[in-house]
C-alpha cells in the first residue's frame, strides 16, 4: 500500500511540534514525511553562521531533523549532540575561538553543534539538500527535512505603530528577529529577495502529497513565508493534497491583538487562491467557536476542535495529543 505522503511547512518550535505528533502517527498510519523549513532567521547562532559564512541560517533546519530523529539509542544520542549548545568557556580570556585565535573571546559560546555540523556538510557537499539528506542519515530521520529555498531570505514587514509613540504610522520592519519582537500591528509581509527560487525537491514533495499541514507557529516568521515563495506557492494552490491548518495556542509578540480568525484571514491575504479543507484548534484556546468556523468556511475548510494543549497550563502543543488528533483526520479517506 502507498503510504500518506505528508508535508509539513513551518520553522522553529511550531514546526518541531508538529512533526514530533506526525511521529506518534507512526505507529497507526503509514506516513512518509516531508518537513519544510523556512530559511530567514537572522538571529542568534544561526544569524551568526549567515553572517560569518554565508548559506543557509541551519537553526531551523537543525529543529526539525532532530524532531524526526529515530528511535534508536545511537541516533538519540546523535540527536542530543545536535541539539547541544556551547556555553561561555570558563576563562573567555584563555578560550580558543573558532579561528584559533586564543585572547579573542569565545566564539562557539552559544552555537549549536548542529548548527555547525550543517555549516561544515554544506560546505563540503556543496548542496543545502544533500548535506540535510547526509544529516538525516545520520540522525536515522523519519522522514526528509528540506528547505523552502536554497538562498537564504530576509523577512521585511509593513507594520503599524511598531514605534509605541506614534501608534498610527506605518514603517517597515527588517529581520526575521525584528519582526518576531515587535510590539505592533504587522499589515503585510514581503521578502527580499521579492521572488526566491523554491527548492526543487520540496515543490516535487508539495505536488505528489496527500496533505498539505500549515501551522502551528510563529505565523509571520514561520508560516506565511512559504506562501510568499513563487515556485512554492504555485505547487500548493495545484497540488492535488488536502490542506490542513494548525492554530497556535497563544498570541505571539508578533501576533497580539490578532485573534484566531485573523490568523486564517491572513492566509488568504498573503495567498488569495489557497483553500483550505479542514483547521485544526484546540477546544479550550479557541475561545468563540462560530467566529473561527465562519473564518475557517471563508478559506473553503470545516473546523475541528480537539484537545491538543499540554496540561501543564503552559501554551504548548502537547506533541502526543496533537498526533492523536491527527490520526482520524490523516487515515481518513481522501
Amino acid at each position: 500500500m502507498t503510504p500518506t505522503r505528508v508535508v509539513a511547512f513551518g520553522g522553529g518550535h511550531g514546526l518541531s511540534a508538529s512533526l514530533r505528533a506526525l511521529r506518534h502517527c507512526v505507529p497507526e498510519l503509514d506516513l512518509d514525511i516531508t518537513a519544510v523549513v523556512t530559511v530567514g532567521d537572522d538571529g542568534g547562532s544561526s544569524g551568526r553562521l549567515r553572517a560569518e559564512r554565508g548559506g543557509l541560517p541551519p537553526g531551523d533546519l537543525r529543529q526539525a531533523l532532530v524532531a524526526l530523529a529515530g528511535d534508536h539509542p545511537a541516533t538519540r544520542r546523535s540527536a542530543a549532540l545536535f541539539q547541544h549548545r556551547f556555553t561561555l568557556a570558563s576563562d573567555p580570556g584563555e578560550a580558543v575561538g573558532l579561528t584559533g585565535v586564543r585572547g579573542g573571546g569565545d566564539s562557539l559560546a552559544g552555537h549549536a553543534v548542529g548548527n555547525l555540523v550543517l555549516s561544515g556538510l554544506t560546505e563540503l557537499l556543496g548542496d543545502p539538500v544533500a548535506a540535510l539528506d547526509h544529516a538525516g542519515a545520520m540522525l536515522g530521520t523519519v522522514g526528509r527535512v528540506l528547505p523552502m529555498s536554497c538562498e537564504p531570505v530576509d523577512i521585511e514587514a509593513r507594520v503599524r505603530g511598531a514605534d509605541p509613540e506614534r501608534p498610527d504610522e506605518v514603517r517597515t520592519v527588517r529581520g526575521q528577529h525584528q519582526v518576531a519582537v515587535t510590539t505592533g500591528r504587522v499589515e503585510s509581509l514581503r521578502l527580499a529577495p521579492a521572488e526566491p527560487a523554491a527548492c526543487a525537491e520540496a515543490v516535487a514533495a508539495v505536488r505528489v502529497a496527500d496533505w498539505l499541514i500549515f501551522g502551528p507557529g510563529s505565523w509571520y516568521t514561520s508560516v506565511l513565508p512559504h506562501l510568499l515563495v513563487p515556485g512554492l506557492a504555485d505547487a500548493i494552490v495545484s497540488s492535488p493534497a488536502c490542506r490542513l491548518v494548525t492554530l497556535n495556542l497563544v498570541a505571539e509578540k508578533e501576533t497580539l491583538g490578532l485573534s484566531l480568525p485573523d490568523h486564517l484571514d491572513t492566509l488568504g491575504r498573503h495567498l488569495p487562491e489557497l483553500k483550505v479543507d479542514m483547521v485544526l484548534a484546540d477546544s479550550t484556546a479557541v475561545g468563540d467557536p462560530e467566529a473561527v468556523r465562519h473564518a475557517a468556511e471563508s478559506l473553503g475548510a470545516r473546523l475541528v476542535l480537539a484537545p491538543v494543549a499540554v496540561t501543564d497550563g503552559t501554551p504548548r502543543h502537547d506533541p502526543a495529543a496533537l498526533g492523536a488528533a491527527l490520526v482520524p483526520v490523516l487515515g481518513a479517506d481522501r
